[in-house]
């Protein structure tokens, strides 16, 4: 494979248009925090859709959905899959109360539900725990995957991609704040989806792989192309499907994935213009992340299997490649090797687009926890604007030189992906109920993090003896609800054993989100008894309306999603059904959502 010079015109051209939005909104986004963060909260829905799909689009995730294929096949993917169920209860559910909460990051959030010491030291330890710790470990993961591709398409040292890579991103993520993040990440949205649409294309159509029927057609091909695990495999059908669809969803924290949303989806939530626009955001993202996105991956993984049935064909064609990151999800840099001039040029261009992308909203986020949450509450109460925003910038390039350097030394995206799902085990349950449970307090959250953090980290390190070995007393499939289960009786028993918030901290939260049901039933009582007005009165709660809202999102999605895999399969006859049911789940939740908004 080799650059000609169309190819560098356009991934040149490319980095030059994004450093000159970054340069180009850097006065207005360095005026004060609101901007630098939040852009003054103006942001339309629309934008912020892009953004949040753009941000998820990064160069691990085709790796990782190629890896899924190959090792689990196509049905390998419903670990990430799974969390459609929490972004579609976001969108309906909590993005409205996000919205009304009028924080200025997620972690804020604990200083209004929450109050004294424990809700302090849990805004600042955590705002460090997943801005600095969790955040470096999904941004090397990122980086991991562009040394890969440096090293395969460009015969690049993994040093060369982390300096080229990382200097043009933190430049404009450090001058651009918020704004610049968001403004580019709708151009950087269409040149990644047109390369993956592009590169999916021409690498099925080429000789060496002999187009789609010939795919089909491939014995190795048809043992992973099922959307569905095998119901006769008793343990990859828990694996794959039971666990992510029955408990992952809603009990474990993922960036992009957290159950009632969090992280940089919250920020998006946060910066846009009203309540209909956090919506209508998070609504828009989820339709192209899950319904649009995944398939131009999935047929290049496909192909892949045609092309390099193994890891020893990658490794007879590619000998220069270090043995320790010679993995399955090679497979996709390996192939992109095999585009033509001018397409291999706008592929490349759409890989950086899908790098600057992710890294750039990680990095604004985790600069947001260090300096709204850590710096500004734990170091400098007093520091003024000017020196939030330079804080927020050095922070910028600090996580930036972190997760570059943790980068060189990982060897395959599926370990941090396994590891940060881990680490999150057991705690996406109080981030659902604390909205809507008065009884739950700081103690709750606290005991849930450091308990599935340690729980995970002694099955790791008894994993042989507790889940693999023949005398083993667990499946190997039960270790993450394990420790779902292990730390939910711990946070619940915190719950009951310590003091509840008191009442003024109550209050206030009810009154600034509204959030309603029997869960704070009590609360209202009291709050009569004391002469306090939590509302109105005329407030109607909304969640049994978003829950039916996100079932039959859920079905339109899902079904869009199998729909487009039963047409490209030929399925025609099942993929004309599955269209009908995504049109009918569309009309229903179009009457769904005209009822919710007249009362929003």
């Amino acid at each position: 494979m080799k650059l000609e010079l169309l190819d560098y015109i356009i991934i040149f051209g490319f980095f030059a248009i994004v450093l000159f939005i970054g340069i180009y909104v850097s006065k207005k986004s360095g005026k004060n925090t609101a901007e630098y963060f939040l852009s003054g909260r103006s942001m339309p829905w629309w934008l912020l859709g892009f953004s949040m799909v753009a941000t998820t689009f990064s160069t691990d995730t085709p790796n990782l959905v190629t890896d899924f294929v190959r090792t689990d096949g196509v049905s390998g993917n419903w670990g990430w899959w799974a969390f459609l169920l929490t972004g579609l209860l976001t969108v309906f559910v909590y993005a409205k109360l996000w919205r009304k909460s009028n924080v200025a990051t997620d972690m804020e959030f604990y200083d209004l539900r929450y109050g004294g010491k424990p809700a302090h030291f849990l805004r600042g330890f955590r705002s460090l725990y997943l801005g600095v710790v969790f955040n470096v470990m999904a941004m090397s993961a990122v980086t991991l995957a562009a040394i890969k591709i440096g090293q395969v398409m460009l015969g690049l040292e993994p040093v060369e991609t982390v300096l080229l890579g990382g200097t043009i991103t933190v430049i404009f993520s450090a001058v651009g704040g918020f704004r610049g993040v968001v403004y580019t990440d709708f151009l950087l949205f269409f040149v990644a989806m047109g390369g993956a649409i592009g590169a999916a294309v021409y690498l099925v159509n080429m000789p060496e792989v002999g187009g789609l029927d010939n795919i089909l057609a491939n014995a190795q091909v048809q043992e992973k192309m099922s959307i569905l695990p095998d119901f006769s495999d008793t343990e990859a059908l828990i694996g794959l499907l039971i666990i992510p669809l029955a408990v992952q969803w809603w009990s474990a924290w993922y960036p992009g994935g957290e159950p009632g949303g969090g992280g940089y989806i919250a920020q998006r939530m946060l910066a846009a213009k009203n309540e209909n626009h956090a919506i209508g955001a998070t609504f828009f993202f989820n339709i192209l992340h899950y319904a649009l996105r995944p398939w131009p991956w999935i047929l290049v993984a496909l192909a892949s299997i045609v092309v390099f049935p193994d890891l020893d064909s990658i490794r007879q064609a590619f000998p220069n490649v270090p043995e320790n990151i010679l993995k399955n999800d090679l497979a996709y840099s390996a192939m992109l090797t095999k585009l033509p001039t001018g397409l291999l040029g706008l592929v490349m261009a759409s890989l950086g687009a899908a790098y600057m992308s992710t890294i750039s909203t990680h990095l604004n986020w985790g600069s947001s926890y260090i300096v709204n949450d850590f710096y500004k509450q734990q170091v400098n109460k007093n520091a003024s604007e000017k020196e939030l925003v330079n804080v927020g910038r050095i922070s910028t390039v600090v996580l930036m030189i972190l997760s570059s350097l943790f980068a060189l030394e990982l060897n395959n995206a599926t370990q941090l992906f396994d590891i940060i799902i881990m680490f999150g085990a057991g705690t996406g349950l109080i981030f659902l109920l604390r909205w809507f449970w008065w009884r739950i307090n700081a103690w709750s959250e606290i005991v849930a993090m450091f308990s599935s953090g340690i729980i995970s980290i002694l099955f790791w390190k008894y994993e042989d003896v507790l889940f693999l070995s023949e005398a083993a007393p667990f499946p190997g499939w039960s270790k993450f609800p394990l420790v779902v289960l292990i730390t939910t009786i711990l946070w619940l028993a915190t719950t009951f054993l310590t003091k509840p918030e008191e009442n003024k901290v109550l209050y206030r939260f009810y009154k600034i989100t509204k959030p309603g049901g029997p869960g704070w039933n009590k609360i209202h009582a009291e709050a009569k008894a004391d002469g306090v007005s939590l509302d109105d009165g005329n407030e109607k709660w909304t969640v049994p309306s978003g829950v039916l809202a996100m079932i039959v999102g859920c079905i339109l999605v899902y079904g869009c999603l199998f729909a487009t895999g039963n047409w490209i399969y030929g399925n025609y006859p099942l993929a004309m059904g599955l269209t009908g049911l995504v049109l009918v789940a569309t009309f229903f939740l179009i009457k769904i959502w005209r009822g919710m908004r007249s009362v929003l």
